[in-house]
């Protein structure tokens, strides 16, 4: 049986996608441990009570606001990255360490269950794995659901930051002006023209950025494209992935983008956790209305 695309040789080492099948067959595996992170922008409170009401067993629920970010401040964007060592201390509270195969879900585009999975890998953890159609693909399967707290045996993780996996708004600028690096906007293209904004204080986009929204990486379905499919959409603006930066509104859609082009094989590309809601927080920063980048 060929292993699911976007897994390693090593046995119980997914690191890009797993599905159902594979999730159902480790439910009771205690090297494995689910992470829910179902979340709405609009209504924070919303993907708590939905995990309170039934979720994946033994799945912890990771907050988005709360556990997978720091609080914002004046100069910085709507989802700053959460402090290295309080994360640390939350993983190992959910049971995970250096040797936890990690899955994690959400409502089903993936987005916030990508920024778990690029946050894991920031602190050096390789193991991580997105459920590919999130919640939904798991119920469209019967597959069974919990409503009860699951019991957590806490572990110890210790977190190795791979400072080279993000890039703030001091390289990212020099980089746009020299043309050493691409600027793909994971927004929808709508929010990129500037046409609309419904999170952030001005609308457009940061000059030179290219849109690719975060959503052309799926299927009707919400599970991801197939490997073959990602790699040609991504190899015209990505061919050398280490000079490709990715942004959103945020930081969180963004690493969606960044999980596609690990299913497609092309490593090495860097977020830009601050995005488009840090960079209108100076207002010397030139912004960009319209399509063209």
């Amino acid at each position: 049986m060929p292993e699911p695309p976007g897994t390693c040789k090593t046995p119980a080492m997914y690191t890009t996608l797993v599905d159902v099948a594979t999730l159902q067959s480790h439910l009771h595996d205690p090297r494995w441990v689910c992470v829910d992170c179902r979340f709405e922008l609009q209504n924070p409170k919303a993907g708590r009570l939905a995990y309170l009401q039934a979720h994946i067993p033994a799945a912890r629920y990771a907050d988005l606001d709360t556990d997978l970010a720091s609080a914002p401040t004046a100069t910085s964007g709507r989802h700053p990255l959460p402090d290295p060592r309080s994360l640390a201390d939350k993983l190992g509270q959910w049971g995970i360490d250096r040797h936890t195969q990690v899955i994690v879900y959400d409502a089903g585009n993936s987005a916030i269950a990508a920024r778990l999975w690029w946050l894991l890998r920031w602190l050096g953890h390789a193991s991580v794995a997105v459920l590919d159609g999130g919640w939904h693909a798991w119920q469209g399967a019967g597959g069974s659901i919990e409503h009860t707290l699951p019991v957590q045996t806490p572990r110890y993780f210790i977190p190795q930051v791979q400072a080279d996996m993000a890039t703030d708004v001091t390289v990212l600028q020099r980089g746009l002006a020299t043309a050493a690096l691409y600027l793909l906007d994971a927004r929808s293209p709508a929010r990129y023209a500037g046409e609309t904004e419904p999170l952030d204080a001005v609308a457009g986009h940061v000059p030179g950025a290219i849109n690719y929204p975060f959503e052309a990486n799926l299927n009707a379905q919400g599970r991801f494209l197939p490997v073959e499919q990602l790699r040609a959409r991504f190899m015209p603006l990505a061919s050398t992935p280490e000079q490709v930066v990715h942004m959103c509104g945020s930081g969180v859609s963004a690493c969606q983008n960044l999980l596609a082009m690990a299913i497609a094989g092309l490593h090495g590309s860097r977020l830009y956790p601050g995005s488009w809601s840090e960079w209108i927080r100076d207002p010397t920063r030139n912004v960009k209305k319209g399509y063209e980048p």
